[in-house]
């Protein structure tokens, strides 16, 4: 059996036993698994990766470049990927503007990248992650309170100062940064794991190994899709990708002595699923408005938790597949050909049915002249007798 299939079978059973265990598992159980998951089992997984790679300033290109796609996909947010919504739902377009360009490669991506790709791989993806994280934890952050202060016609400087100092403390407090700062502080010295004491360096790669399993059964136990904005979701799903495909396209034409590793972290990593920092800010706006009683909220929490609901699933069948079927992924013609697909196939739906409205008008035209003269003769025929 193919190298790659087998791993995707063992992968996608052990999501399967999540999804059995959905029944037996509360909404709290799955807030220990996730704590668990970025607290522990991550930050051990990327300490290990980080100090088996060599500290060169060529690095920055990672976090720049992965900055760089978070900002082209927030302009294309605004202009490609919710065009299709009615013009009244704003909320919803403000809230696809914030979840659509973030990544949450943690629980989406990492744990595949360690699968198929190794650690020096994930080490590489870990450092693009930091540009990542400055666009979802700051830049967005910024652009909420920017939309939630033009629209409360208030004076909000002194919250924002705080709201500000509070993020850069959940930043800094975060493990995975202390994990990553410690990792490239001790790269810089020119220590590696084997420096530390044995008992440490065995603490950490036994908490690595709890990784991949543990991302497995979270993912197959939070999985709930809800009805109703099921359609919608999807087709910009559907269409995030496919732009997404386009620009890592693009990317590997443009460095075209890139190795297949390299290629395959380009095209998955920006195919994560969305984040939920961006949904703490909407949470975080959603209840100053609800205390300063604000008849139109600025962001839709309920769209934004469908959207989250659908993207991990969505992102992981994505990147299983990026991996399973891995050598038609390294081409940047086939990336930007299925780009180009994923943007049709959620296109389609809006352009027929603009279409069919088209023609509607059209046969409203024709048939109201025929109307008014058959109106017409009635009357004639009423004054006559």
């Amino acid at each position: 059996m193919n190298f790659a299939l087998q791993k995707t079978l063992e992968l996608l059973i052990i999501i399967g036993l999540g999804l059995l265990l959905q029944r037996k598992v509360a909404k709290q159980d799955l807030k220990g698994v996730k704590v668990l998951i970025l607290s522990v089992a991550l930050p051990a997984t990327i300490f290990v990766a980080l100090l088996k790679i060599e500290l060169k300033g060529t690095l920055l290109i990672f976090p720049i470049l992965a900055l760089t796609f978070n900002l082209l996909m927030l302009l294309a947010s605004k202009y490609l990927l919710s065009v299709t919504l009615p013009i009244k739902e704003n909320a919803k377009k403000r809230t696809l503007m914030m979840l659509l360009p973030s990544l949450a490669p943690g629980l989406s991506c990492f744990p595949f990248i360690v699968v198929y790709l190794g650690d020096d791989s994930l080490a590489l993806a870990a450092i693009a992650d930091v540009g990542n994280k400055i666009f979802g934890l700051i830049l967005l952050y910024m652009l909420a309170m920017h939309w939630y202060q033009l629209r409360a016609l208030k004076d909000k400087t002194t919250s924002t100062k705080s709201k500000m100092k509070s993020l850069i403390m959940s930043l800094l407090n975060e493990p995975i940064n202390i994990v990553i700062v410690l990792g490239l502080i001790m790269l810089a010295v020119g220590l590696n794991l084997s420096s530390l004491p044995s008992f440490l360096e065995n603490t950490v790669l036994s908490m690595k190994v709890l990784m991949t399993p543990l991302v497995l059964l979270f993912i197959g136990m939070a999985v709930r899709i809800k009805s109703g904005e099921f359609g919608v979701i999807i087709n910009m799903l559907i269409r995030r990708a496919g732009l997404t495909f386009c620009l890592s396209s693009i990317f590997v034409f443009l460095f075209p002595s890139l190795t297949p590793a390299l290629i395959l972290l380009l095209v998955v990593f920006p195919q994560s699923s969305c984040s939920f920092w961006p949904f703490a800010h909407m949470s975080a706006i959603n209840a100053m408005e609800e205390r300063d009683e604000h008849p139109e909220p600025t962001f839709d929490i309920n769209f934004a938790v469908n959207v989250l609901a659908c993207s991990l699933p969505f992102s992981t069948i994505l990147i299983i597949g990026i991996f399973s079927f891995s050598d038609f992924f390294i081409s940047a013609p086939t990336l930007f050909g299925i780009g180009l697909a994923a943007l049709g196939i959620s296109y389609a739906p809006h352009i027929l049915k603009s279409k069919s409205f088209l023609r509607d008008r059209e046969k409203e035209k024709f048939d109201s002249p025929i109307i008014e003269s058959e109106l017409k003769i009635v009357e004639n025929d009423q004054n006559k007798e």
